[in-house]
């Protein structure tokens, strides 16, 4: 079973309800919860939740350290194999659709890293920002462009790395893999939801005041004083960012709050658009509107629901 949709949309709620009612365990698909010390701004579940429904794929790595693709997938593949070996209902669920496809479909035949030119390309963002990574990349490629946060370096060095070494845009890779003309690695049935805009909107807004009003602030000021700041590319995430920017002096509190809102509505446009394109996924505006009857029956197939 998988969960998918935009930021604030209930993902987490829904995951939760089912794992109660099937027995079953939760495997992440969130680029930003393998980070440790990034609980509040990137909306993991409560230590109480996690112990009594089991996660997997969280807090992996630290803020420094690189979660790439690849090691993603090994790191899924691991844990899914877990579940089944145990007979445990696997629920994945996140927010970051590149990890689910990962997951779903595979990697494409990529060239590896050439840490020269990453350090070049490193220089230009460090030197004009990450912006001019962007603008490179949207006069090479821009509908690779399109789908890349203007702020998200990494993604946007790779991009350029892997049209600089192969020729080819890295939208064009992306389109001979193309996962629906490839064989699923795992079967899942795929639910999205998918609040009307306004609705969504508002509970994003809302999301991100409760994660200020919780602590964010404090959560980053310890990040800085362990010695993780910008440029490193877990603290320009969402929220992150900001509050970096706010501790720096640059901006105050409301404006740091008005930005993370606008930013996450903005991510969540972003991740509509990758998950319309995907024909299988059953779609509902709300948790609450999903059938939880028949997602228990389908991870737990013969037996008995209660009704």
């Amino acid at each position: 079973m998988v969960i998918v949709g935009p930021t604030g949309a209930g993902k987490t709620r829904l995951s939760l309800d089912l794992a109660r009612r099937a027995g079953g365990e939760v495997v992440s698909c969130d680029s930003q919860q393998v980070y440790r010390g990034m609980d509040i701004g990137t909306g993991k579940v409560s230590a109480a939740e996690r112990a009594e429904i089991p996660h997997h794929g969280l807090d992996v790595i630290a803020p420094d350290e690189e979660m790439t693709a690849a090691r993603f997938a090994a790191l899924a593949d691991a844990a899914v194999a877990d579940l089944a070996a145990r007979d445990r209902p696997i629920i994945v669920c996140g927010g970051t659709m590149l990890y689910v496809r990962i997951l779903m479909y595979g990697l494409f035949d990529a060239p590896p890293a050439d840490p020269a030119l990453r350090a070049e390309l490193g220089a230009i963002a460090d030197a004009e920002g990450t912006a001019a990574l962007w603008a490179r990349l949207h006069a090479d490629d821009p509908e690779m462009a399109a789908k890349i946060d203007p702020n998200d370096r990494k993604r946007l060095i790779r991009a350029l790395e892997v049209q600089a070494l192969t020729g080819v845009p890295m939208s064009e890779h992306q389109r001979r893999h193309d996962f629906r003309t490839l064989p699923r690695r795992y079967e899942a049935r795929v639910v999205g939801l998918a609040p009307p805009r306004d609705e969504l909107y508002r509970r994003i807004d809302a999301r991100v005041q409760g994660m200020f009003d919780a602590g964010l602030v404090d959560e980053v000021r310890a990040l800085r004083a362990a010695g993780y700041a910008p440029p490193l590319r877990s603290q320009e995430a969402i929220g992150y960012g900001e509050v970096h920017a706010h501790l720096a002096g640059e901006i105050d509190v409301p404006t740091a709050i008005a930005r993370t809102q606008q930013a996450s509505r903005h991510y969540a446009r972003r991740q509509l658009s990758w998950y319309r394109s995907d024909q299988s996924v059953e779609w509902s505006p709300d948790p609450a509107a999903v059938d939880l009857d028949s997602l228990e029956r389908y991870l737990r197939p013969g037996r008995d629901t209660p009704g």
